[in-house]
Order: C-alpha cells, then sequence, then structure tokens
C-alpha cells in the first residue's frame, strides 16, 4: 500500500510542469507537518532546535506554522481527505515559502498538498530512513536528510547487554503500524539465526507486563514505542510500565526514552535533526534550489546508556560500544563537591602550617626567655661576686693598716716590757694604742664604705653600641614584661674604647634594670639608650627612664657603697657601677629630669692605639 500511495504521488509531482520559485521570490513562511500528535517529547526536541538554528542564521523575518497529522490517533481514506481539505483551505491564501515533512507520512502528504497551495514549494523531509528514501530521487524539488536506524543496532547492543544473547523480545506497536520503524519487520527475517526473536509487539499492556517479568535467561527486551495502537499510554509511559515489571534489560533506540527505564542502545538525537533541517531551509533562503541540494545521511545516532540501569543489570561500562555517552552517573563525594574538598584540605594544611609555626614561635619565644633569664641570671651572680669581691677587698684595704699598726704596737710592748728595766709606761702607751686601732678596726669592718678594687681589668677594643645591643637582647623579655616602650638612638660612627667586655654590660645591665624597676608605678613607660660622642677623645652613653626620679638631695650619695633607696636593695650595684667606670679611667653620674624620671651618664676614653 505504501508503495502504491509513493508511486502516486511520484506521478503527480512529475506531471507539475511548475518551475521552482527562486530564493528571491520565497516568501518567509514555513509550514511543519508532523506525522505525530502534538507535543511529544521527541518532535519537541526537533522542533525547538529547528526555530533556533533557522531565525538564527536567517537575515529575513520568518514565520513557523506547525500542524500534526495525528497518523498515530486517526486512519483512513475518509480522515485523510477531511485533513486535506483543512490544511488546504486554512493554508490557501498565506503564502508558503517551504514545507517542512517530519517523517514519511507527512512527506507524502506535504507532495500533495503543494499540488494545489503552489506545485513550485519545495520540501525538506527528516525522519526517513534511507531505504525509503532512495525511492524519493524522481521527486521535483524535494531533499532532506535520512537517518540509519537498522536493527542491527538493537542486535549489536542487546549482546553488550545480555552477553551469550540467545533472544530478544519486541516490544511496542505491531511494526508496520510505526512510520519510523516499518523497515524492522523485514530485517527481522534477516537477523542473527543465533537469535530467537520473540514478538511482543500489540500485546495488551497487562498482558505485555506479564510476559516481559518472566522472560528466559539469555534474553533481551527491544523496546520501540507506544501510541498507535490507541492504548491509551504514551511511549515513555509504556516504557515506564515495561521496565517497572522487567525482568531482562531493555534496549531503546531513541533519546527521548532515556531515563525512563530503558538501559541505552545507539538513540537517534532529537536536536541534530532539526538543526541539519534548519540548515538545508537557510540554504533554500539564501538563493539554492532544493533540487541541486542532495539528501545527505546525516549523523544523528549515537551510543548512549543510562549509568543507573548500567548498576541495576551489573554491565561493566568497558564492554559498550566505542564512544558511549553515560548519563544520570551519580558521582561521588569527590567528583560532587571536589572544590570544596579541595578548599577544606587548603584550609586544614593552612591551619596546621600555621599552628605549627605558632608553636614554633611559643617554643622560641621560650627559649630565648630562658637564655636571657639565663644571661641575667648569670649577670646577677657575677654582680653578688663582685660585690662579695669588693666587700672583701674593701675590707681587706681599711682593716690592714689598723692590723699593721697593732702588730707594731704589740712588738713595741713587748721590747718595753722583756727589758731590764721594764718600762711599764711605755708598754701602756703602746697597749692603749693597740686597743684604740682594735676600735678602729671594728669600726671599719661595721660600717664599710670604700669600694674595693679588683685587679687590672683585661681591656680589649670594645664597641660600645655592641655591648649596648647585647645587653637589651638580653633584657627583651623584662621590657615586654613590664610593658616598657624601648627607644634608641645610637651613633654608628662610634669610635671604640679599651675596656672589659663583660663589666661594662655589667654597668649598662644595672642601670636599664634599675630604670625598669624605677617605672614599676608610672605610666607610660619609655626607656631611652642613647650613644654618642659629646667632645673629642670621650664617648658618652646615656640612659634615661620616665621612672619616680630620683630625690636631687641624695644624687651625691646613690654612687658610695651601702647606700640604697630600695626596701630590698643591698646598696652595691650603682657603687659597683662607679667602681668599674672609675677603674676604665670615666666617670658616671645621675641627674633628675625635667617633666618626670631621671638620666644616668657615663663617659669613657675612646681609644686612640
Amino acid at each position: 500500500m505504501r508503495h502504491l500511495l509513493l508511486s502516486a504521488t511520484i506521478l503527480v509531482a512529475c506531471l507539475s510542469s511548475a518551475v521552482p520559485t527562486t530564493a528571491a521570490t520565497l516568501p518567509g513562511t514555513v509550514l511543519v507537518l508532523n506525522r505525530s500528535i502534538p507535543y511529544t517529547e521527541y518532535f519537541g526536541k526537533v522542533l525547538a532546535s529547528f526555530q533556533s538554528t533557522l531565525k538564527a542564521g536567517s537575515d529575513i523575518p520568518i514565520t513557523i506554522y506547525s500542524e500534526q497529522l495525528e497518523y498515530n490517533h486517526f486512519k483512513g481514506p475518509e480522515y485523510e481527505n477531511l485533513l486535506y481539505t483543512f490544511i488546504k483551505e486554512k493554508f490557501r491564501s498565506t503564502p508558503i515559502g517551504v514545507i517542512v515533512a517530519d517523517g514519511f507520512d507527512a512527506l507524502q502528504f506535504a507532495v500533495r498538498l503543494r499540488t494545489e497551495l503552489d506545485p513550485a514549494i519545495p520540501i525538506v523531509f527528516s525522519n526517513i530512513d534511507d531505504g525509503t528514501a532512495a525511492e524519493l530521487r524522481f521527486l521535483s524539488n524535494v531533499t532532506g536528510t535520512t537517518i540509519q536506524r537498522p536493527v542491527s543496532h538493537a542486535l549489536i547492543t542487546a549482546k553488550v547487554l545480555v552477553p551469550g544473547l540467545r533472544r530478544i523480545a519486541v516490544v511496542g506497536d505491531p511494526l508496520e503500524e510505526q512510520a519510523y520503524r516499518r523497515h524492522y519487520k523485514k530485517e527481522f527475517l534477516a537477523i542473527d539465526k543465533g537469535v530467537e526473536v520473540i514478538d511482543l509487539t500489540g500485546l495488551p499492556m497487562n498482558e505485555l507486563r506479564k510476559q516481559v517479568a518472566t522472560l528466559p535467561e539469555n534474553t533481551a527486551i527491544f523496546y520501540t514505542t507506544f501510541g498507535s495502537s490507541g492504548a491509551g499510554y504514551s511511549s515513555n509511559d509504556g516504557l515506564a510500565l515495561v521496565a517497572e515489571v522487567a525482568n531482562r534489560p531493555i534496549v531503546i533506540d531513541q533519546e527521548t526514552r532515556l531515563g525512563h527505564g530503558g538501559t541505552g542502545g545507539f538513540l537517534v538525537q532529537a536536536a541534530p535533526i532539526g538543526e541539519a533541517t534548519a540548515r538545508i531551509l537557510l540554504r533554500l533562503f539564501n538563493g539554492e534550489s532544493a533540487s541541486t541540494i542532495p539528501v545527505v545521511a546525516g549523523e544523528f545516532v549515537k551510543p548512549v546508556f543510562d549509568w543507573r540501569m548500567l548498576k541495576q543489570w551489573k554491565i561493566p561500562e568497558d564492554n559498550l560500544p566505542s564512544g558511549s555517552e553515560i548519563r544520570f552517573r551519580k558521582s561521588d563525594a569527590w567528583q560532587q563537591y571536589r572544590p570544596r574538598i579541595i578548599a577544606m584540605f587548603a584550609a586544614l594544611l593552612l591551619q596546621a602550617a600555621l599552628i605549627s609555626w605558632l608553636v614554633y614561635e611559643i617554643g622560641r619565644r621560650q627559649r630565648a626567655e630562658i637564655q636571657s633569664r639565663s644571661a641575667v641570671a648569670e649577670l646577677t651572680y657575677m654582680n653578688r661576686r663582685a660585690a662579695a669581691g669588693q666587700l672583701s677587698a674593701s675590707l681587706t684595704h681599711e682593716v690592714i693598716q689598723p692590723l699593721t699598726g697593732m702588730l707594731a704596737g704589740a712588738s713595741a710592748a713587748l721590747r718595753w716590757l722583756r727589758a731590764d728595766k721594764p718600762n711599764v709606761e711605755k708598754a701602756e702607751a703602746a697597749l692603749e694604742a693597740i686597743a684604740a686601732a682594735g676600735h678602729r678596726a671594728c669600726d671599719i669592718v661595721a660600717s664599710v664604705r670604700a669600694m674595693f678594687k679588683k685587679e687590672a681589668p683585661q681591656k680589649v677594643s670594645t664597641d660600645m653600641n655592641q655591648i649596648i645591643g647585647s645587653v637589651l637582647s638580653i633584657v627583651r623579655v623584662e621590657l615586654q614584661k613590664h610593658g616598657v616602650e624601648l627607644q634608641t638612638q645610637f651613633n654608628e660612627h662610634l669610635p671604640t674604647v679599651q675596656g672589659d667586655k663583660v663589666q661594662l654590660q655589667q654597668v649598662v645591665l644595672n642601670l636599664i634594670m634599675n630604670g625598669i624597676e624605677a617605672m614599676q608605678s608610672v605610666s607610660p613607660r619609655v626607656l631611652k639608650v642613647q650613644t654618642d660622642q659629646p667632645k673629642a677623645g670621650i664617648l658618652r652613653v646615656s640612659i634615661e627612664d620616665t621612672g619616680i626620679g630620683i630625690d636631687p638631695s641624695k644624687l651625691d650619695q646613690i654612687f658610695k657603697p651601702l647606700f640604697t633607696t630600695k626596701a630590698t636593695g643591698m646598696g652595691m650595684g650603682l657603687s659597683i657601677c662607679n667602681s668599674i667606670i672609675e677603674s676604665h679611667g670615666g666617670r658616671i653620674w645621675a641627674s633628675p629630669v625635667v617633666n618626670r624620671g631621671s638620666i644616668f651618664k657615663f663617659e669613657l676614653p675612646i681609644n686612640t692605639a
């Protein structure tokens, strides 16, 4: 029947003697004829891609009309004539530039329609298989694209999904009623002789669900479409009902079936068909003739599979055809949250680095504090040793003369008493002198004021700025602990002095610590350390604090041994400083600051060697 209708259509087209309309006279209108029902997902994608491509590439405004022929619901010559009359009358007064026919039935209708509207209207078809398109080569002013949908694709997919395939169950409407799969029935006769075809087409849904739930092993299901039989199911709804109970994986051949229970297969892609059809129309509107544009077999089929179904049927992805696309893949946490995970690990690494750095810094500061305290303790110990040595030296120096006098007096008294005529008066005088000397020695021991003098220090060329810098590093913790602001002003070109580095460190340390202690009860706390050269041959060091200051009446006493203004002081620190500076040929003094605090200065002779 199809071939008879096709022959009649070709005859009508060949009898038409109209010359094809040129591009300059093509109206900017397109009539799209779809053989199916309105609003199917597949045709919706075809039409959307067709419209967007056509309007984006055209320089003229184009109006698109769409008519659904609904051949899957209505059939017969009476319906055909009514439909033909309706569309012919509907567009009789509307100039049509191009007719687009989706499917073979739509193409037959388009050829008949244009004989009434305008025999010169070009026709562009789509969704027709290669075999059918070969029979259209005699049609005038007709071109389009074909698709390759052989049964062999379904067989290849079935063997991938079911290793050791023995049977393939065909499900859906009867094949002779399916516009896009009519050729399948003939092809199934030539299918692999090792594979049995189980024909389940045309069955009621209840019976079909029972059949697909009890299929034998080594069987695959090939789902085509529902809709032509008037069962009331859309194609995707029917697929979902079958997949719900099927005990074998389901092969499909159309993209819009994916996601409704089909495992996958070589699927016809809807959007590329619409785009390819639109590009042919753009060539027509640009001046080409449909007769000169060859029919092209489009690349509209691609192996696509549903990841969820592959997992359900335990089908390895390595078994799929080359170039297969896998959709609906559930990404793992790494794939889904990769940026967040990377950011989280980066934050953790940064935090770990910061924590490690803080631990290192705390340890370093603790070690520095321990070293600083050790240095302070060492210098304090040296102070105490120096104080003890100074006290011993002072006692020795002061007491040695009375003791010498006492020895001399005792010798004299003995001589006067051992004489042939003892001289008692002179002996008494000598003894009284001895007693006086003893009392004087006791007074010296009880009220030692003079500082001792050690052996001459081992003096070397010394940089005073370095001496002060080393002391400041020692007391850095104390400065921070008491909230003291340190201000320094060093003469970078200061000459060196001849001195004992340890002793000079001791002097600077004593003066700085005295300044820190003097500022404990005041605020702000500022310690200023300065070196300069007031005149040729002299180096001066100044240490100024903002403490409680010095009573001017006591300035003359503060450098004397055993004099102190502190409740717990020994009265030896400044005395030791004075002794050390004097031993270096310098001088030390103190003075109050005008506003608040005090300033200690000492001068040393500059090294002239």
